[in-house]
């Protein structure tokens, strides 16, 4: 298997109350394995075993045909859920330094910006996410449908929000907005912003 599924860096609990153990759980263990199985199968035999998975969405166009679409479902899911997974932590952190000076530039506030970002992730029709984007140099607030990544659009993504109803479904059912308003109190900003550092460079 060239990818695999990368371990937690907490237990399926530590997000609680904010995300529920099971939703934790399933979302791990259930979809994004699922995605990498997936993806594995479609690569098998290409010369995309043995790429970077962010390489192999950044120039999708390159990717052949017959198995284009599993790429860009089950590799999308895969580096979608990656950066997830590194965004999350049960420890609390602030969001400061040069990302916040940012976000205040590009969107008025971090208020502005937690508004219009909240806003893009709940009328996302259904499944896909919600993204912090950079893009030559600028700060963009974008969403994509199911498992698409901003990469395939030359967006780098620093902080991203899953709101297919996998993700919220058990704990919140249809009131998509208390997940996302819940989702903040879990975002890891230390790492987000040196996802924007890596991004800058």
């Amino acid at each position: 298997m060239t990818f695999t599924l990368p371990d937690l860096k907490f237990e399926f609990d530590a997000l609680e109350p904010h995300i529920d153990k099971e939703t934790m759980e399933i979302h791990h263990d259930k979809h994004h394995a699922g995605y990498v199985k997936k993806l594995n199968d479609a690569v098998v035999g290409t010369n995309l075993e043995n790429k970077d998975i962010k390489e192999i969405i950044g120039d999708i166009d390159s990717v052949p045909e017959e198995i284009a679409k599993a790429v860009i479902n089950n590799g999308g899911g895969h580096a979608n859920h990656t950066l997830f997974w590194e965004i999350l932590s049960p420890t609390k952190t602030e969001l400061s330094g040069d990302l916040l000076e940012a976000i205040s530039k590009k969107f008025g506030s971090f208020e502005e910006f937690k508004i219009k970002f909240s806003d893009t992730a709940a009328t996302r029709f259904g499944s896909g996410w919600a993204w912090l984007v950079l893009k030559g140099g600028e700060l963009e607030i974008t969403s994509t449908p199911n498992q698409d990544s901003p990469l395939m659009n030359n967006q780098t993504p620093i902080l991203g929000l899953d709101v297919w109803e996998h993700a919220y479904y058990l704990k919140y059912q249809n009131k998509r907005p208390d997940y996302i308003e819940a989702f903040f109190n879990v975002v890891n900003w230390d790492k987000v912003a040196e996802n924007f550092s890596a991004a800058k460079a």
